[in-house]
């Protein structure tokens, strides 16, 4: 695929969008998106967060969903929609020039239908099914209309911005590498690796864990090699150090 941003990354901010536990462990995780400019004046918004549904009646969306068996929304509220998380930043929809969606599970592709005539970037994986994958084989979930952009391997969506096709966790699972200008590289992982744990755990569960084990050991080898700052998808430890919207990492 050919680059489609012009400028460079000069700033990132993640949005929260919400908190859930795992019945499994009690995990509690966080829910985030991120917001990327560059100099160019460009907007990117990367992952959308859970249907605003659950913002309305969380235990209802759960039952309509069945996602009661795997975990329960603890927190998520109007202010954790993407739109009122833009908004914290001073965005609104119109604002957005591109939208990555790092896979298609509920928690990432929720509101991914809130940005009308925004270009989504997706894993061709993941956009050859019949729906997103959103939750359980339930695939409730239609495809919005809109111009995808498919990726069928690692590529540079601009200078200074890697996008990786990390298979593992998902079929399409992406994962993302940015040149900021003072915090120096940042990894964002997705889920394609969840929290640090999960390289000795070996990713049990995932969709693939095969690819997700060697995929997490790539992404982890460039980490190193490029002594990045390392953001993952959905760690406890994490996820309160890290400064969130309206606040930006430059």
């Amino acid at each position: 695929m050919q680059p489609l941003l012009k400028g460079r990354p000069h700033r990132l901010a993640i949005l929260d969008y919400g908190l859930f536990q795992v019945h499994a462990n009690g995990r509690v995780i966080g829910i985030c998106g991120y917001v990327v400019q560059t100099t160019a004046g460009e907007t990117v918004l990367i992952d959308t967060g859970f249907p605003p549904k659950y913002a309305e009646d969380a235990a209802a969306a759960s039952t309509e969903d069945d996602l009661n068996g795997f975990g329960r929304v603890l927190s998520l509220g109007p202010e954790n929609l993407a739109t009122a998380q833009l908004a914290k930043l001073g965005l609104g929809t119109g604002d957005i020039d591109l939208m990555i969606q790092s896979h298609t599970h509920i928690d990432h592709v929720g509101f991914m239908d809130a940005f009308p005539d925004v270009p989504i970037v997706i894993a061709a994986a993941e956009r050859a099914l019949p729906r997103p994958l959103y939750w359980s084989g339930k695939q409730a979930m239609e495809w919005p209309l809109a111009e995808y952009l498919t990726v069928r391997g690692d590529f540079d969506a601009g200078p200074g911005f890697r996008v990786f096709l990390v298979p593992g966790h998902a079929p399409g699972q992406l994962a993302f590498l940015l040149e900021l200008p003072e915090t120096g590289p940042v990894l964002l992982t997705s889920d394609a690796i969840s929290r640090a744990e999960e390289i000795d755990e070996r990713f049990a569960g995932s969709w693939d864990e095969v690819m997700a084990i060697e995929n997490g050991a790539r992404l982890m080898q460039i980490a190193k090699a490029r002594d990045a700052m390392v953001i993952f998808g959905h760690s406890p430890e994490q996820w309160s150090t890290l400064r969130k919207a309206p606040h930006w990492y430059d």
